[in-house]
């Protein structure tokens, strides 16, 4: 076994190697750019070298960079992760020169497996079911629209390199097929520097299933069983789990014996996933399912697999590269069920955008009955030249239903400021009955995004503001009723012998003013009035400095935190801000939503906006390239449009005006 690793990658992806490696005695080195030269995994590392500027091409993706921190450390074995160099040649094939072992494949697997258009030809060559489509080297527009009309629609568009969902978008119709070609172009040339695309059949109700594999050098090919990746937001992966739910024995054994074959085909070595599209149309069938693509390198999905079968899935890579052995298949075992939930630098209340900044308050389930593997801790610096995720949260129970109940609970405690996150959103995912029931697709995310989004009886922005003030209120309000032993002589809240107690609070938030009116309805519950939302909290009780409630039966845990000019709100892994009445903010507040400014820095990739046109609420205006993916900005409210100050191919700062919309007029 080599005594020293460099690990080629940052944030959860590194600190996860990093683990594993030192409870083997393998020293590990890190690398990281100007942007994280504070980041969790070099303090986690044993030694550290500065490779380059913030920019991920100039630092993680440079391959010379790399391969002079490992002669510069001594590195005698190199780890690329998962993403950024994870899945490339030259990096594999540069390791071999300088005598540095490469924990992958080989080079030759990745050539044959990194462009989905000659892995398909070679799945057929080597019996595997390959989804029908067009993988031909004619890229003109004409061919690509002929072929997609010969395959029929809808058809799904995918960049020939990379992954992750980048590149891909579907097309339901002709009329559609141009403007998602470009779309699917634009983001696979900027992604990977290949704008070349495939054209296949896009499945109705597809599921998303994967199948882990190891190879060794002796030819041996084992799998881990199978994991399901179904539950997707823009092609992007969000939970996981493994077993899939509804597997059989007999699609089980198909479709593993399946993507051991595709291993088989290309001679693979390591780790690997390959991954099928699944007719989940109705119960899986062992006719059912199509090859999608091998991802020549560990998943982040991985820990469900470790889960369920009990293998350190990096431990085992290492081993493997230095020569090691897979396991014998009849000793790898499945048991249980496991979930994982990508917790990202996002904000669902605003269009999933990417939030980026110091993390002045993160709180992460601190549970022994809960893995999480993050790379950030408060006070860490969420950069927007990544990718937006900040850990994975893994629950594993003997069935499913416990395992759902665990992830879900541990999902509500987290708590992130100002640094938005999918916390909550995640929680909604997993209290979907469709869920619970596993019935789950690909489409799983559109056909219930009310209720990922809030409440179904929310309907509007102003009635989850309204809601939200509520909540906030009666924290505060138990809040003071503890800090005053509960007695009612001892009460602010306007109680009086013999009469109801109606007790008011004013906030001011997004442009409003809320006034909330809590009533004490007896026993542990409230009924709690805002605007025209109206609803009753039950079983009411304060629990240290948070109040757990529930609402329609759902059950909140949530508290305040003082902030400068008010509260910001946790509950049930959402949180907002919540400031004290102020006429003069809220005007100024208002005035915010005449102007669309960059959320965060980026390049602007397109403009449909010109001065004098009438500008619809929710209409993209600016498409914004920034953390890897492009981002529509819309008009918060229908206005007419005053001011365009940015073009196509702009640099921007976040706070930087882009659009500026006419003042309404005075009633």
């Amino acid at each position: 076994m080599f005594t020293s690793l460099l690990i080629a990658n940052r944030g959860e992806i590194a600190c996860r190697i990093i683990r594993t490696a030192r409870r083997m005695g393998i020293r590990t080195i890190a690398v990281y750019s100007v942007a994280d030269q504070n980041a969790m995994h070099v303090r986690e590392a044993d030694e550290a070298v500065l490779i380059g500027p913030a920019v991920a091409a100039k630092s993680y993706l440079d391959v010379d960079a790399i391969m002079g921190a490992a002669r510069e450390t001594g590195a005698e074995a190199i780890h690329p992760g998962y993403g950024f160099l994870s899945e490339n040649q030259e990096l594999a094939a540069s390791c071999k020169r300088d005598g540095i072992i490469f924990v992958g494949p080989s080079s030759q697997s990745m050539r044959l497996m990194g462009l989905k258009d000659e892995a398909k030809r070679i799945m057929e060559a080597a019996g595997v079911p390959v989804t029908p489509g067009y993988h031909g080297e004619d890229q003109r527009l004409a061919t690509l629209a002929k072929e997609a009309d010969k395959i029929g629609y809808p058809v799904l568009i995918k960049a020939v390199a990379g992954g992750g969902g980048r590149g891909m978008r579907r097309a339901d119709s002709a009329e559609q097929f141009a403007e998602a070609l470009e779309s699917a172009r634009r983001e696979a040339k900027s992604a990977f520097g290949d704008d070349r695309v495939l054209v296949e059949k896009f499945i109705l109700n597809p599921r998303h299933i994967e199948v882990q594999i190891f190879g060794d050098r002796r030819g041996r090919i084992a799998h881990f069983y199978e994991r399901d990746c179904s539950v997707q937001r823009r092609h992007q992966k969000v939970i996981e789990e493994a077993p899939a739910p509804g597997m059989n024995a007999k699609v089980r054994t198909a479709i593993c014996a399946a993507a051991v074959e595709a291993a088989r085909a290309v001679a693979y070595e390591n780790a690997g996933t390959v991954e099928f599209i699944v007719d989940g149309s109705g119960p899986l069938r062992a006719d059912g399912f199509w090859f999608m693509e091998m991802n020549t390198r560990l998943q982040v999905e991985h820990p469900v697999s470790e889960a369920v079968t009990g293998y350190d899935l990096v431990e085992l890579q290492l081993k493997i590269a230095a020569g090691g052995s897979v396991p014998e298949q009849d000793k790898i075992y499945l048991r249980g069920h496991a979930i994982e939930a990508r917790l990202y630098a996002e904000d669902p209340a605003n269009n999933y955008m990417p939030s980026t900044g110091e993390m002045r308050h993160f709180n992460l389930p601190d549970d022994d009955n809960v893995r999480v593997d993050t790379g950030y801790q408060q006070g860490d610096l969420v950069s927007e030249h990544y990718d937006p995720m900040l850990a994975k949260i893994i629950a594993a129970a003997p069935t499913r239903a416990l395992a759902i109940a665990k992830l879900g609970k541990a999902l509500a405690g987290v708590e992130s400021w100002p640094v938005r996150t999918n916390a909550g959103y995640l929680c909604r995912a997993l209290a979907v009955p469709a869920f619970r029931a596993g019935e789950v697709d690909t489409g799983f995310v559109q056909t219930y995004s009310a209720a990922l989004a809030h409440s179904a009886a929310l309907d509007t922005d102003a009635a989850v503001l309204a809601w939200k003030a509520a909540v906030s209120a009666l924290i505060m309000q138990m809040n003071d009723a503890a800090a005053t032993g509960n007695s009612p002589w001892g009460s602010t809240d306007g109680w009086r012998l013999n009469r109801d107690v109606v007790i008011k609070r004013v906030f001011s938030a997004a442009g409003h003013t809320l006034g909330v009116h809590l009533t004490p309805l007896g026993g542990q519950d409230w009924q709690l009035r805002c605007e025209t939302v109206e609803f009753t909290a039950n079983k009411v009780r304060a629990d240290g400095d948070a109040v757990c409630f529930e609402i329609d039966g759902i059950a909140h845990r949530a508290r305040n935190l003082s902030a400068p000019g008010g509260v910001i709100s946790f509950d049930n892994g959402d949180a907002w801000w919540m400031g004290q009445h102020n006429p003069e903010a809220a005007a100024a507040e208002m005035g915010a939503s005449l102007v669309i400014s960059a959320p965060m820095p980026g390049k602007v990739l397109s403009v449909k906006a010109k001065a004098g046109a009438a500008a619809k609420k929710g209409v993209p205006l600016v498409v914004l390239e920034a953390m890897k993916m492009e981002h529509a900005l819309s008009a918060q409210q229908d206005a007419i449009i005053a001011k365009v100050l940015v073009k196509p191919g702009d640099q921007v700062s976040e706070g930087d005006e882009l659009i500026v919309f006419e003042a309404p007029d005075a009633d």
